[in-house]
């Protein structure tokens, strides 16, 4: 699991967004996101770098991952 600290993640819009910004890399993947704690946890195989990338591309800067 690969969890993602997130920038401007705000609403069920936003999580709807970086969700789909991820499964566009991993269809797969299973994505589970805080809003209040601005987390998003992927369960993947895919690449980190991958979905950071596809997580930024969506609008959403990524703060710290692990």
């Amino acid at each position: 699991m690969i969890q993602f600290e997130v920038e401007g993640m705000s609403c069920n819009h936003c999580v709807g967004a970086i969700t789909r910004a991820v499964q566009a890399v991993d269809p797969a993947a299973q994505v589970a996101a805080d809003v209040p704690t601005q987390a998003v946890k992927v369960e993947s195989n895919a690449d980190q770098a991958a979905l950071r990338q596809a997580i930024e591309a969506a609008g959403y800067p990524v703060k710290s991952a692990k």
